[in-house]
């Protein structure tokens, strides 16, 4: 996808558009800005976790997981299943994965 330009021509129908994306955006990079949201997002590529293995794989409270959670949620990057008392969660949609991937090129290769 190529990015858009912006010139004359550009309606202001097309710039309401973009300030709209640019917004969902930001959004995004503030969620995955924080390292613990960025590790819980890196175990969830891997599949559904409950709330105390996302504890124990990132050896923090559940208080600061269900915190982060809480903001992955709000984005629409994770989504939560209730089964009984345990909360368990998944990504929403692939575009976590994209872009983790996206990251792992840049910095880790």
């Amino acid at each position: 996808m190529a990015l858009p330009v912006f010139d004359d021509k550009m309606s202001d129908a097309d710039m309401d558009r973009m300030v709209e994306n640019a917004t969902a955006a930001a959004g995004f990079l503030k969620a995955i800005s924080h390292e613990g949201r960025l590790m819980i997002l890196c175990h969830l590529v891997s599949g559904e976790k409950s709330v105390t293995e996302l504890e124990d794989l990132l050896s923090a409270r559940q208080a600061a997981v269900s915190q982060q959670l809480s903001r992955l949620r709000l984005e629409g990057l994770v989504v939560p299943r209730r089964d009984g008392k345990t909360i368990y969660y998944r990504l929403a949609d692939d575009r976590p994965k994209r872009m983790l991937e996206t990251v792992y090129e840049l910095f880790c290769k």
